[in-house]
């Protein structure tokens, strides 16, 4: 009789690497971005930079994090953290630690970490390269995520419909100025344990940037979209000319309101559509965005803000057509000010693009007193990454399209202007019949309006306002429009930028 064969021992799980723990709180983190603003700002090292240089975006596609050495791959939370690794468009590597408790542990990293397939990069980059960021993912053994932060201050979330599009930043310095641009980079993250599996995901961030610092806490639920909430501590370490508030970054090449620019035979490329305004004195604008001949730069001056965002609101497929990078389901994303904001401007700024690959819209708020040397601002607010966009207006219609063609009469040769059909839905009107004393109200920074009227369009439950702007010249006509009754606006009011 053969004797039993010994049980084999049991395989320790992969881990990954900790370095000491050291004492961690917010309070911390705040006073330390405070002592860094008081000193010179060091440039972030960039490890073997010919070596990430050569990490392209079909190399980087070839680098896979082994799941197996997630952070909490198994448990006791349902969403694994994995981590990036350096690239040729992301060269900062970034410290990301683990918070237990009132303690926390950087996470060392190894090239053991990644899958590397026939790339020959863990022989070439150093063993403590550094990680690029990291992501969260929709649960174990699932392939895709839901959070993401990587590269300076950026960050972004898949949204209601599981699909990255626009992206998010930190804070936003000296965009479209006479300076140049700075992009100051999240260098330090903290990633808490959640209590029970329902918890929040929690993020702290260390911001360090020539201008300024920032201490920030992230909460994060994710659900039928997801909502974030921002708390930041910031310290200027230079006058700062123009600092952008909860900066928003998207993209917008053309859609059926400038179909001429169109490089494409797909019928709308975008990620987003609109820019969309709640303003202290409770209006509702929709600006449709645009792709200007340069930069373009429109401020939008308002006390105590109810809310903005850049918003596709076009979710149809057929007005797409594309199966790959699927815009109609790209995420939108609105700012909830937490608390009075005082004085200042929504910002939109628009850069010409011919192409989808590069981002080309930014939107955010600026503050009315400028963040001067030795100064600092608190701020609280909630980052809504979901469709249908929240706080869509009940009581009035929204915008759901705006078309233009040539002015004057269909099959004529037209007028030195432009026709504008714009839709309308929702509110009063959804139900409305067929009536003629619905008003389009609208006015251009210069030429005239002919031919305004406004009719239900058959078969739908949508209202539509046409006129015809006409105009000599070349230079820029901004335009507003909203539907009236009896001189009480039924919609929210659009607002367009013209580049004849």
């Amino acid at each position: 009789m053969l004797a039993a064969q010994a049980a084999a021992p049991k395989q320790k799980a992969p881990s990954l690497s900790f370095g000491p723990s050291q004492p961690f709180s917010f309070d911390r983190l705040s006073s330390h971005a405070k002592r860094l603003a008081g000193s010179s700002y060091k440039s972030p090292t960039r490890p073997a930079q010919d070596i990430v240089q050569a990490i392209n975006f079909d190399v980087a596609q070839k680098i896979r994090f082994r799941p197996e050495f997630a952070l909490w791959a198994n448990g006791p939370g349902p969403y694994p953290v994995r981590f990036f690794n350096l690239r040729e468009t992301v060269r900062e590597p970034v410290r990301i630690n683990l918070i237990s408790g009132d303690s926390a542990r950087p996470i060392l990293y190894d090239p053991r970490y990644f899958d590397w397939g026939n790339t020959g990069f863990d022989r070439k980059l150093p063993r403590d390269a550094g990680f690029s960021g990291f992501r969260v993912m929709n649960g174990r053994n699932v392939e895709r995520d839901w959070l993401a932060f990587q590269g300076a201050s950026y960050f972004r979330s898949s949204g209601s419909d599981d699909q990255y599009g626009l992206s998010a930043r930190g804070i936003a310095v000296n965009t479209a100025t006479s300076t140049r641009e700075e992009f100051p980079i999240f260098t330090q993250f903290w990633i808490a344990e959640g209590a029970v599996p329902e918890s929040p995901v929690t993020i702290y961030a260390l911001l360090e940037g020539p201008s300024i610092t920032g201490a920030y806490k992230f909460e994060v639920r994710h659900g039928k979209g997801d909502v974030m909430d921002v708390h930041a501590e910031l310290f200027a370490r230079a006058d700062i000319e123009r600092l952008g508030v909860a900066p928003l970054t998207s993209m917008f090449w053309y859609s059926e309101a400038n179909r001429n620019q169109a490089g494409d035979w797909r019928p709308e490329i975008h990620d987003s559509d609109g820019l969309c305004m709640w303003r202290g004195n409770g209006e509702r604008i929709w600006r449709p965005l645009a792709d200007p001949p340069g930069v373009q730069v429109n401020s939008y001056m308002d006390v105590n803000p109810k809310g903005f965002g850049l918003m596709q609101r076009d979710r149809d497929f057929e007005d797409y057509q594309d199966d790959g990078a699927f815009y109609n389901k790209r995420p939108s994303v609105w700012v909830e000010p937490r608390g009075a904001w005082g004085e200042g401007a929504v910002q939109l700024v628009e850069i010409n693009t011919a192409d989808e690959i590069h981002d080309n819209i930014v939107a955010y708020w600026v503050p009315k007193t400028k963040l001067a040397a030795g100064k600092s601002l608190r701020l609280d607010y909630r980052l809504y990454w979901q469709d249908p966009e929240p706080f869509l207006p009940k009581g009035i219609a929204h915008v759901v399209a705006t078309r233009r063609g040539r002015a004057g009469i269909a099959g004529s040769q037209g007028l030195p202007g432009y026709k504008f059909a714009i839709d309308f839905e929702g509110g009063p009107l959804s139900d409305m019949p067929q009536r003629y004393d619905l008003k389009p109200i609208v006015t251009l920074s210069r030429g005239r309006v002919t031919s305004a009227y406004s009719l239900k369009v058959v078969g739908t439950r949508r209202w539509r306002a046409v006129f015809d702007a006409v105009f000599d010249g070349r230079d820029p006509v901004n335009l507003r429009c909203v539907l009236q009754q009896n001189g009480k606006p039924l919609t929210e009011t659009w607002m367009y930028q013209l580049f004849p």
